[in-house]
């Protein structure tokens, strides 16, 4: 947890993000155009089939009873995983105009082109409603695909009377067209430009009923982060509070940090999704800067290649999506934040009660509970808005990811903390947006290793069981056939306390060079032999915080670059 105040000085413990879920579109010949300026086929779906559409995850069908005209209509059922992206990739003229037109039905529906322009709309109210978007070619583009498809939680949507115009059919109308590679994006990113203001605008942030961007882009960012590389030493940043540790400003802190988290936005109440960031205030941190050399120095430290995100949660700041106002509430203000600091993205630090599992919600990979789905549509919102330079990180307690080797949710027959192993859901749906995951490895009870053996703080023994169950995947409550999945080692780093004042598991910096040697180089492990064998790319250190390390005389920071140089 990390914990702000004097008085608890230990810490407790785009392209869119949707192309991930794998919407392929299908190649096909285009013979037999229902006329001579239409290039879809079967956009009205009354073959009674998809072909030649594709859906992403076979969330799509055709039904009757649903149809805007004739017999039949697409029914595409997002879930929290998957938005069920419906496409068709159709031959195109390179330098002509065409309009890509269609009625669709339900909450959050999209309408786009592959690799340029989009609409959406956040309701249609019960009825259809026309979306329609203009598009160019390029000089040299032969063909497109286009797309439909809901959001993240939001249900099943329709769309019916799918309708790509242009000036005349294709000169080839038997050719096949070669569907894009399975990495292609599967939607373009909305907006990254946001206003500055403290109100978000519906202009150019996400509206006040809507978490996507109400202004789509025309371009469309790759669909994750580029891969990391090297080391990286994240801390975290008393930005808000003053406490044993003293306030440093954010120009003082030293460029040995990679990742600075700004530590922490907090709900105006638990249940309703507005965050705020108050800076530290003058009567509690005399030294503190002004706001604009506050961003000045974020710009700074941005402008040497490091990363500035907004922590949310903590020990104070306990959040909870129990309800999509809330998730949207989130998305807005987390957005607002972000803006007017020009920070590079999110870090989470759901501690306490923030995050819980319904009981029976017994599967990781397809979380119903509230607050879970919730908190994964909301970071999705955030992904696709800001596309590829969007940074995630996430900080969860060992009780809320490794202990769900040995028990998840309430468990089978009830009776257990339905907190045991609540973040892996989260980390599991956003794995591949994720930058880096950094659990906290102070602070916690007895945690069982993958050798089922208990491993307890204080030494390099406990990092290295903790951080190889991420390295190697574990079987959720102990149940094989249900494994969560290894992390790649460029997402991984270790959290520690950065002296004894910061939190319950301190280790000297021989100890945690042990711990080091033993993941990435496979020496002096001890009586743990890691299951995932040396990890060289392991990505680095985390600590609370760097307040604390600067309290310290930097040794944390000055140790972790002696070890990798």
């Amino acid at each position: 947890m990390h914990t702000p105040r004097r008085k608890r000085l230990l810490a407790a413990g785009t392209a869119w993000a949707v192309a991930a879920t794998g919407a392929v579109a299908l190649s096909f010949g285009l013979a037999g155009s229902a006329s001579a300026g239409e290039f879809l086929v079967n956009g009205g779906f009354e073959t009674n089939a998809l072909s030649p559409w594709t859906c992403s995850g076979a969330t799509g069908s055709v039904v009757t009873g649903h149809a805007h005209g004739g017999t039949y209509a697409l029914a595409g059922a997002a879930s929290a995983s998957d938005t069920a992206q419906c496409a068709q990739t159709v031959a195109v003229a390179p330098s002509t105009t065409y309009t890509l037109s269609a009625y669709v039905n339900g909450a959050y529906v999209y309408l786009g082109v592959d690799g340029g322009t989009s609409t959406w709309t956040p309701s249609t109210g019960g009825a259809y409603q026309k979306l329609s978007v203009s598009f160019t070619t390029s000089a040299t583009q032969t063909s497109a695909t286009v797309f439909t498809h809901g959001w993240y939680g939001q249900g099943t949507y329709y769309a019916d009377d799918v309708s790509l115009d242009g000036p005349g059919a294709p000169a080839s109308p038997s050719a096949s067209v070669s569907a894009p590679p399975s990495s292609s994006p599967a939607s373009p990113s909305p907006s990254a430009s946001a206003s500055t203001s403290s109100s978000p605008s519906t202009s150019a942030s996400p509206s006040t009923s809507a978490s996507p961007s109400a202004s789509p882009s025309t371009s469309v960012p790759p669909t994750s982060p580029p891969p990391a590389t090297g080391h990286a030493l994240v801390g975290y940043l008393h930005a808000s509070f003053a406490n044993g540790a003293g306030y440093l400003k954010m120009a003082d802190v030293p460029d040995s940090w990679d990742i600075i988290d700004l530590a922490f936005g907090e709900p105006d109440s638990i249940t309703s999704g507005n965050i705020h960031f108050n800076r530290c205030p003058v009567t509690e941190c005399p030294g503190v800067e002004s706001d604009a050399d506050f961003k000045a120095a974020i710009a700074a430290k941005q402008a040497k290649g490091k990363k500035v995100l907004l922590s949310i949660g903590g020990q104070n700041g306990e959040v909870q999506l129990t309800t999509t106002a809330a998730r949207d509430n989130f998305v807005n203000s987390v957005s607002a934040i972000i803006d007017k600091w020009g920070l590079d993205g999110l870090d989470i630090d759901f501690e306490g009660h923030s995050l819980s599992l319904n009981t029976g919600d017994n599967d990781f990979k397809n979380p119903t509970t509230p607050v879970i789905t919730n908190l994964i549509s909301a970071v999705k919102t955030l992904k696709a808005k800001y596309g590829a330079k969007f940074q995630l990180t996430m900080a969860p307690e060992t009780f809320f990811v490794q202990l769900g080797y040995q028990y998840y949710g309430s468990g089978p027959w009830g009776g257990q903390d339905p907190r045991a192993g609540a973040f892996l859901p989260v980390i599991y749906a956003l794995r591949d947006d994720l930058t880096l995951l950094h659990v906290q490895d102070y602070n916690s009870g007895s945690i069982m290793g993958l050798d089922n053996q208990y491993h307890n703080m204080g030494g390099a023994d406990f990092h290295i069981a903790m951080t190889d169950m991420l390295l190697s995947g574990f079987p959720v409550a102990g149940n094989t056939n249900n494994m969560f999945p290894a992390l790649k080692p460029s997402q991984v780093a270790i959290g520690m306390p950065a002296n004894t004042y910061a939190g319950n598991g301190y280790v000297a910096p021989a100890v945690v060079n042990q711990a080091l040697d033993c993941l990435t180089k496979g020496t002096s492990c001890g009586s743990y032999t890691p299951r995932a064998g040396k990890q060289p790319n392991l990505r680095g250190l985390m600590t609370w915080s760097i307040n604390w390390d600067s309290y310290n005389n930097n040794e944390f920071s000055k140790n972790f670059h002696s070890y990798f140089g």
